[in-house]
């Protein structure tokens, strides 16, 4: 991305993330980054970092090649109304991880002028180790293969219908809060058997890293490598079965629908009430 600019539109928490991992990539230096916030201040130490940094939306895309739009759901509209008069379709892309926002509401608001592509990464992007899942009008535009090969270098992707996007959002990226909590669990558990808290959670999270590495890797269903660790009578299988008894599998499953359902009605439900603007 030599001589390319890319704008974050809303550089809190994720917006912020995305910036570390494409440095980190190796697509862009920080110089060829900027960040807006509208409390801009608490940017600073990625100012210090070399990445741009302004409360001006328009100034931040008038030369952007990329603009990632990362604000929260109740400050889509105000900002694409805002920008939407000085995207360029010819030269430029616009990437929304907006939850609940589709495509045809950005056009909608922001006319038809720029190519939209919808992404949903996790905050492990930061680390070059998020899930990102990707959706636009047509499998075909290039403005989509653009976004996959800026986001397969941090982390694996997905192509999926827009449709989805709502799902993707529960189980990657609210997916890494379900499995971050259940290595906290693991640790606690780990504390009640012996370890104190900083081993626990050592061996918590290594544990969950080669368990999900032996999927990536093999490529088999769960219950192939469980039934390679649990034999007749033993201690793996009274855990499991404990654990099924007390809800495990169904507390997750239901907590992925729930967000699923949620993530679909913030758009709409927080423009509706007209909620408070602010950054992610």
């Amino acid at each position: 991305m030599k001589n390319k600019k890319l704008t974050i539109i809303g550089a809190g928490n994720i917006g912020t993330s995305l910036a570390r991992g494409i440095v980190k990539a190796g697509l862009f230096t920080p110089g060829q980054i900027t960040l807006t916030r509208r409390h801009v201040e608490l940017l600073a130490p990625l100012s210090n970092d070399g990445y741009g940094i302004m409360s001006d939306n328009v100034s931040a895309i008038r030369s952007a090649d990329f603009i990632i739009l990362a604000v929260e759901p109740q400050q889509a509209n105000p900002v694409l109304k805002e920008i939407a008069a000085y995207l360029n379709g010819e030269s430029q892309i616009l990437m929304s991880v907006v939850s609940g926002l589709s495509i045809e509401d950005i056009n909608n608001i922001a006319g038809k002028s720029v190519p939209v592509v919808r992404v949903m990464p996790n905050t492990a992007i930061a680390i070059r180790e998020s899930m990102t899942c990707i959706a636009a009008e047509n499998r075909q535009s290039p403005a989509l293969k653009i976004a996959e090969s800026i986001f397969n270098t941090m982390g694996q992707t997905l192509i999926i219908d827009e449709e989805q996007m709502s799902a993707a959002t529960a189980l990657g990226a609210c997916g890494i809060a379900f499995f971050l909590r259940a290595i906290r669990a693991a640790s606690q558990g780990g504390i009640e058997v012996g370890f104190s808290a900083g081993d626990a959670l050592k061996i918590a999270s290594q544990t969950a890293k080669g368990a999900a590495s032996l999927l990536l890797s093999s490529g088999h269903h769960p219950e192939q490598e469980i039934d390679r660790v649990t034999t007749p009578l033993g201690c793996t299988i009274s855990g499991l079965n404990q654990m099924e008894h007390e809800g495990f599998s169904s507390a997750m499953i239901q907590g992925i629908r729930l967000s699923a359902e949620k993530a679909a009605r913030l758009y709409k439900k927080n423009n509706k009430n007209h909620l408070t603007d602010r950054e992610t």
